[in-house]
C-alpha cells in the first residue's frame, strides 16, 4: 500500500511525536549518550513550547515505560483535585458542570514532576541537559504552527476582553502573531532558569539538583506565584467570573508517584496500559469484545464490517467507562476485562448500530450514571466565553479534541510512552509572571456525589489521557499513542487493528481512521450524537454508504483528518528499532537510526 513516508528501520533508537522539533531535540539527546527516558523528557519539555495551543507546564503527563529487562510501570503525572474542590463549593456557585476552562478547573500540574521524577530515577543526563533546547525555543524563538494562530484567534475576544495576561502574552501589540512565523515566550525561558538556578546551586550531584528542582516548583517560586494568581476571578465556561481554588499547599502535598501497569494477555501479545484512573483500559475492552471475530483489512482498507464491530464494541467499552471508571479501588476491573464479561456484552452486537449507552453490570453490580447524562444527549454549541473545554481548533466536531505524544525506545532496550497534555494556552489566563497558565483537567470530574468520578479533594479525574505500550511474548516491543481525547483510544484500536493485520508501523498509522461520537465526552459540556461515526473519506465511499446502510450517522471527516498517531518498535530476536508518525496536520515526525 501507498505510505506517506517509510516505516524507519534501524539499531541505534528512534523517537516519534507529534512535533518534528520535540523529536529531532530527542534525538539530539540520543546521540549525545543519553538513554530514552532522558530522551522522551527533552522532547516533552521542547512540547510545552512548540505546541503551546495543546500542552503546557501547568499540565500533566501520564508515562507507560520499561526499563531494559524489566516489567513495564506506570509514572503517574496526574495531579489531583485541591483541598478546595468540594462539590458543595461548586454547586454554591450555581454550577452544575465544572466549567471547561478558567481556574476553577485546575488540578495540581503535574508534568514537571512526572518528567523530574523520571529523569532522576531512570535517566542519566542532568536537568539543565534535558532543558536546554526548550529554554532556547522559548528565549529564541520557535517556528508557529498555523493551528497556534487559528487556537488564539478563536479566543482572541475572550483574550482582549476578560483574560488580559493571555492577550498580552499571545496577541503581543494587540495583534494575532503570524502563521510561521517565529515566535517567543521569554518569561518562560526565565522561569526554567530560576528553576535551574535553585537546581544547581544544591551541588553537583544529578539527583540532587533535580530533588531541589522539584522543590522550587511545589514549595518555592512557582507555587507562591499559582497561589497569588488563584485568588482572582476570571471569566470561564459559565459566561461568569470565578476565583479557583489551587493553593500552594496543595502544590506542596502533591508529588508524581509509581503504580503498577495494566497488562492484558491477547495470546502472544499483550497490551499495556495505565489504571481506570484514566481511560485507557476502554483498549483493552474493545479489544476483547472483539476477540473471535475477522476483521480484515484490504489494501491497507478496513472492510465496512471490521468498522462497524469496532464501533459498536467501543460504544459498549466507553459506556462501562462513563458509569464505572474513576480514581477508586473500587472499579471491577477484573470482570471488565475479562473473557466471560465480554461474551456477554458481545451478544449485544448486531449488524445495526445502536443508538442506546448501554453500560454493563459487572459482578451483578447495577451501573449508575450522572444526572447529566441520563437527561439524554448534551449539544455542542458556542458558549458565551468564546472558548470550549477541549484543546481544538475544529468546532465541528469531526477534529474534537488534541493534545501531544512521545515515543521513545534506544538501543539498549528501554522504552517509552507518554501523552503529556494540560495547560494550553486557552484552558485558563496566563500567569504573567511565568509564562504559562493552569490546566482545567479537573472539568473531567462529576458534580453528582458518590460516582466513581465524582469530585473530590485529593483525588485524580478520570482522564482521557492514554498512552499504550504493548508486549510481545513478555519483553517490551511496541509504544504508542495519539493525542485525540476520547478518541484516543478508538484511534489506537484502529491502529493496533491495522497492525496486527500485517500493516507495518506506518502503514497502519496511515491506514484510514474512525471514531464514534455515541457517547458523552469527558470535556465541559460534555456533548454526544447518538449514533454519530466519523470516519476518513479515504476509506472509501462504497464503506461509507455500507456503514449508512447499518445505521450508522455516517460524517465524512475527509482525507487525512482523524488522529496523530506515532509509534515505536523493537525486535527482541534481532534487536531491530522501527518507528513511524502521523502525516495528518503536517507536524508529527519520526527519526532514528
Amino acid at each position: 500500500m501507498f505510505t506517506t513516508r517509510p516505516e524507519l528501520v534501524g539499531t541505534f533508537g528512534m523517537v516519534g511525536s507529534t512535533h518534528w522539533l520535540a523529536s529531532s531535540a530527542a534525538m539530539a539527546i540520543l546521540e549525545d549518550g543519553g538513554n530514552a527516558f532522558d530522551a522522551a523528557v527533552t522532547a516533552g519539555f521542547v512540547l510545552q513550547v512548540v505546541e503551546p495551543h495543546l500542552n503546557g507546564p501547568g499540565g500533566e503527563v501520564p508515562i507507560i515505560f520499561a526499563a531494559a529487562g524489566s516489567a513495564p510501570r506506570v509514572l503517574c503525572g496526574q495531579g489531583v483535585a485541591p483541598a478546595g474542590a468540594t462539590i458543595e463549593h461548586y454547586t454554591s456557585l450555581g454550577l452544575d458542570l465544572v466549567p471547561g476552562s478558567g481556574l476553577l478547573a485546575a488540578t495540581v500540574p503535574g508534568a514537571w514532576d512526572g518528567w523530574l521524577t523520571l529523569l532522576r530515577d531512570y535517566g542519566t543526563k542532568s536537568l539543565r541537559d534535558v532543558l536546554d533546547k526548550a529554554i532556547g525555543y522559548a528565549r529564541d524563538g520557535f517556528p508557529l504552527v498555523a493551528r497556534v494562530v487559528d487556537t488564539i484567534e478563536m479566543v482572541s475576544d475572550l483574550f482582549r476582553d476578560h483574560w488580559p495576561t493571555s492577550a498580552a502574552q499571545w496577541m503581543p501589540g494587540g495583534s494575532l502573531p503570524v502563521r510561521g512565523g517565529r515566535f517567543r515566550n521569554p518569561k518562560l525561558a526565565d522561569t526554567w532558569e530560576w528553576l535551574l538556578a535553585a537546581a544547581e546551586a544544591a551541588g553537583s550531584n544529578r539527583e540532587a539538583q533535580i530533588e531541589a528542582a522539584r522543590r522550587a516548583w511545589s514549595q518555592g517560586f512557582v507555587a507562591a506565584q499559582v497561589d497569588e494568581f488563584c485568588r482572582t476571578a476570571f471569566r470561564d465556561d459559565s459566561g461568569r467570573d470565578h476565583a479557583g481554588v489551587l493553593t500552594g499547599d496543595d502544590m506542596a502535598s502533591w508529588e508524581a508517584s509509581y503504580e503498577d501497569a495494566l497488562i492484558v494477555d491477547f495470546g502472544s501479545w499483550s497490551l499495556v496500559k495505565a489504571g481506570a484512573w484514566t481511560q485507557g483500559p476502554v483498549l483493552a475492552q474493545q479489544l476483547r469484545l472483539l476477540e473471535g471475530y475477522d476483521l480484515s483489512y484490504v489494501d491497507g482498507k478496513p472492510t465496512a464490517e471490521t468498522v462497524h464491530l469496532a464501533v459498536e464494541a467501543a460504544k459498549l467499552a466507553f459506556a462501562d467507562r462513563e458509569a464505572w471508571y474513576g480514581d477508586t479501588g473500587d472499579v471491577p476491573l477484573e470482570t471488565l476485562l475479562s473473557r466471560s464479561y465480554a461474551a456477554e456484552r458481545r451478544a449485544l452486537i448486531d449488524d445495526t448500530a445502536s443508538y442506546e449507552l448501554r453500560p454493563g453490570s459487572p459482578d451483578g453490580r447495577e451501573p449508575l450514571l450522572p444526572k447529566h447524562i441520563i437527561s439524554g444527549p448534551a449539544v455542542l454549541t458556542s458558549d458565551p466565553t468564546g472558548a470550549i473545554g477541549e484543546p481544538t481548533v475544529a468546532r465541528s466536531g469531526v477534529t474534537r479534541g488534541d493534545t501531544v505524544h512521545v515515543d521513545v525506545v534506544d538501543r539498549w532496550g528501554n522504552m517509552v510512552s507518554a501523552t503529556p497534555s494540560g495547560g494550553w494556552l486557552q484552558s485558563s489566563p496566563t500567569i504573567p509572571s511565568l509564562g504559562f497558565c493552569l490546566g482545567s483537567r479537573a472539568q473531567m470530574f462529576w458534580l453528582d456525589k458518590d460516582l466513581p468520578n465524582s469530585l473530590a479533594p485529593g483525588k485524580r479525574p478520570r482522564i482521557t489521557l492514554s498512552p499504550s505500550m504493548a508486549l510481545r511474548d513478555g519483553e517490551a516491543a511496541l509504544a504508542f499513542g495519539t493525542p485525540g481525547g476520547d478518541q484516543q483510544d478508538q484511534w489506537q484500536l484502529g491502529f493496533w487493528l491495522a497492525h496486527r493485520a500485517g500493516l507495518n508501523l506506518q502503514e497502519a498509522i496511515d491506514s484510514p481512521m474512525w471514531h464514534s461520537n455515541a457517547f458523552p465526552s469527558s470535556f465541559y459540556p460534555r456533548a454526544w450524537t447518538p449514533g454519530e461515526l466519523v470516519i476518513e473519506s479515504r476509506a472509501g465511499a462504497d464503506v461509507l454508504e455500507a456503514l449508512r446502510r447499518k445505521g450508522h450517522q455516517v460524517v465524512d471527516a475527509g482525507e487525512w483528518t482523524l488522529g496523530r498517531m506515532s509509534a515505536v518498535a523493537r525486535d527482541a530476536a534481532d534487536g531491530l528499532l522501527r518507528a513511524g508518525a502521523n502525516p495528518r496536520g503536517t507536524q508529527g515526525y519520526a527519526v532514528g537510526r
